[in-house]
């Protein structure tokens, strides 16, 4: 299979600076796809049918533009979106390459749209609070599940250190917001699934943006360490019916803080 792309070669000048519209198919009605889709979709069909993997060299404009046949302003045009969706990664000065995945779109859409609704009964970060906390308990049971698997105290020693480094702050402080995300960075990684991370971390973003709008803990610094180790302790002795208690009671704070804030 190949890249195939129809400019339309009726057109006088160069195609790309038309404005970009919807065309109908000739029979069935059925909408296509707007020109700057069309060459997204080709880039990415590029990608795809070489091979290419993350951090791969993309071909330059100008390759682009010959083997597409299309001008300059579209393909940046395509290039610029695919830019902000993570799929390509421009680098000044050095090239295009196959892009890592971000959810930072995601994360900026889902903070704002929970700011607005922040004062609603249910708001949209109590929805994505609900969703991490199911996500996670049902990880801890994936944790529980590698017991029989080897030394799973030796494969989770970081976030036994991360544990040590939160009730110490708790002595002198609040935990910060640092180390409470190291914790559940280190925990799932014995599971060996790298969109764990991106996803828990988009959630954390979101609740981070709005941690001020929140007001203060009602909980001790110490009951968020503890909490914590609850946890870990749960996941290390295989306690199933632990591991859902704690990690019920770890998110029991964050509600509290939204329910105070619906007072309000």
């Amino acid at each position: 299979m190949s890249v195939v792309f129809r400019p339309d070669r009726q057109r006088t000048g160069d195609a790309s600076d038309q404005p970009a519209t919807v065309r109908r198919g000739p029979a069935d009605g059925r909408r296509r796809l707007s020109r700057a889709v069309e060459v997204q979709e080709a880039v990415k069909g590029i990608i795809l049918q070489r091979g290419l993997t993350t951090g791969d060299p993309l071909p330059t404009e100008s390759e682009l533009m010959e083997e597409l046949g299309i001008g300059r302003n579209s393909v940046r045009e395509a290039l610029k979106v695919l830019q902000a969706v993570g799929i390509v990664d421009i680098r000044h000065g050095f090239g295009m390459f196959v892009g890592r995945m971000s959810l930072n779109g995601l994360v900026d859409e889902l903070a704002f749209h929970s700011r607005i609704t922040l004062q609603d009964e249910r708001n949209h970060l109590e929805h994505l609070i609900e969703i991490r906390e199911i996500l996670e308990s049902g990880l801890v049971q994936r944790l529980i599940d590698l017991r029989g698997e080897g030394d799973l105290t030796t494969r989770l020693a970081t976030a036994r250190d991360v544990i040590a480094q939160m009730e110490a702050e708790a002595l002198v402080g609040p935990v910060s917001p640092e180390t409470d995300r190291r914790f559940h960075d280190v925990l799932y990684h014995p599971l060996g699934n790298p969109l764990v991370g991106s996803l828990l971390g988009a959630f954390w973003e979101v609740y981070h943006q709005l941690s001020d709008d929140l007001g203060p803990p009602d909980e001790t610094p110490a009951d968020v360490a503890r909490k914590h180790r609850d946890i870990y302790t749960a996941v290390i002795t295989g306690d199933r019916a632990l591991a859902a208690t704690a990690m019920r009671a770890h998110f029991d704070g964050v509600r509290a803080r939204l329910a105070r804030l619906g007072q309000h």
